[in-house]
């Protein structure tokens, strides 16, 4: 069988752009009219990629963005029959795509699974509506748990989005909003720490004095919170910020980016990991969709940057991800960093409880999990 891939289509556009989130996102308002020519530079994008990279086995297409729920039904139909063609799979890929919980984009989600949608990922971000006012968001939390219902009811998969130590949030409120959202049927939880990314609206408003995000041990007690609460409902928390019900409910094409296989970054701004000719490339493509249409047409590829990885910043990709899963990351992956069972940093960490290694794997304990940025430092360095 051919390598695997993962296709990621992102779709840039937004009704509002959130106050915390720093991705590639543009107004939809005003743009209406670029989508449909946005769509056609997708599938030429994909042709032109499919020519580049040859035989390959599709396992999973993810449309993220921004809000691709935002997109017509036909359009998503269209660019899974184009990955299909391109790339024939084996079985069953999973198809995932980003939602938000807005009657609007609701009313879609049976047209979204017409159009070949079997996983759906819906950012509820938080069950409290004064918390949804804080963080930008355009629905209440009445309208999430609806939305929660109906995808449960539609789609066989269904992943939540929840964001937490947000500000003045406390333990026990976390505690009662987890409990309630396990409540939605969703087997697949990504609870995600808040973070105040540079030039955002809440980085502004931080440097403004009008935003307090929890202290660094509210948020540890917050994350050891989350931990309890979905551990004893019988989630798995097999990534860092990611909790399954079972291994079936894990999200596939995500692991593909944790286990450091090969994924396509096709749609403005979207990042890819390929190897060819036995070199591993970092691509991007171009950030503004109206660049990325312009290069599309004139050069076949949405690419901007293309970057072959030295072996020790591929090794050093791999530990970064490969710590973040609890299968953790093989040592042959890790060779040109000369880290292995017996290196002293190594057994330096395991003696601390802070990894636990065997003569193939290294894995993060739940300990190390809590300061991974501080372990994979220690790691990289020696």
């Amino acid at each position: 069988m051919s390598p695997v891939l993962g296709v990621y289509v992102h779709w840039p556009f937004c009704s509002r752009i959130c106050p915390y989130c720093d991705f590639n996102v543009y107004r939809h308002r005003g743009r209406e009219d670029q989508g449909l020519a946005l769509k056609a530079a997708i599938l030429k994008d994909l042709e032109a990629q499919a020519a580049r990279l040859g035989p390959r086995t599709l396992v999973s297409v993810f449309f993220g963005g921004g809000t691709p729920s935002l997109m017509a039904p036909e359009w998503i139909a269209e660019i899974l029959a184009a990955c299909r063609r391109l790339w024939p799979d084996h079985g069953e890929i999973e198809v995932t795509l980003e939602a938000n919980p807005t009657d609007a984009e609701a009313a879609k989600f049976r047209g979204f699974r017409s159009a070949g949608v079997n996983r759906l990922s819906l950012g509820l971000q938080a069950l409290d509506d004064e918390a949804l006012k804080v963080l930008g968001r355009d629905h209440t939390s009445l309208e999430g748990q609806r939305a929660a219902g109906l995808a449960a009811e539609i789609f066989p998969r269904l992943s939540i989005d929840l964001i937490y130590a947000r500000p003045g949030q406390t333990a026990s409120a976390w505690t009662r909003e987890l409990e309630s959202a396990l409540r939605l049927g969703a087997r697949h939880v990504s609870p995600y720490q808040l973070t105040i990314e540079t030039g955002t609206a809440f980085d502004r408003a931080v440097g403004r004095g009008h935003l307090t995000p929890p202290g660094p041990d509210l948020a540890a007690d917050l994350y050891e919170v989350t931990q309890h609460v979905l551990g004893q409902a019988g989630f798995d928390a097999y990534e860092v910020s990611n909790h399954a019900l079972s291994g079936a409910h894990q999200s596939r094409h995500n692991l593909l980016y944790w286990r450091g296989e090969d994924y396509l970054g096709i749609g403005p701004g979207a990042h890819g990991r390929i190897t060819l000719n036995g070199a591993r490339q970092a691509t991007i493509a171009a950030m503004r969709p109206g660049d990325y249409m312009d290069r599309v047409q004139n050069h076949g590829l949405g690419l901007a940057e293309t970057e072959i990885l030295s072996p020790v910043s591929a090794a050093e990709e791999r530990l970064l991800s490969g710590l973040r899963i609890t299968e953790g990351v093989a040592f042959a992956d890790l060779t040109a960093l000369g880290l292995e069972a017996g290196h002293p940093e190594v057994c330096s960490l395991v003696d601390s409880g802070l990894l636990v290694a065997d003569s193939h794997r290294l894995r993060a304990t739940p300990g190390g999990r809590l300061v991974l940025n501080w372990v994979t430092s220690r790691l990289a360095l020696a």
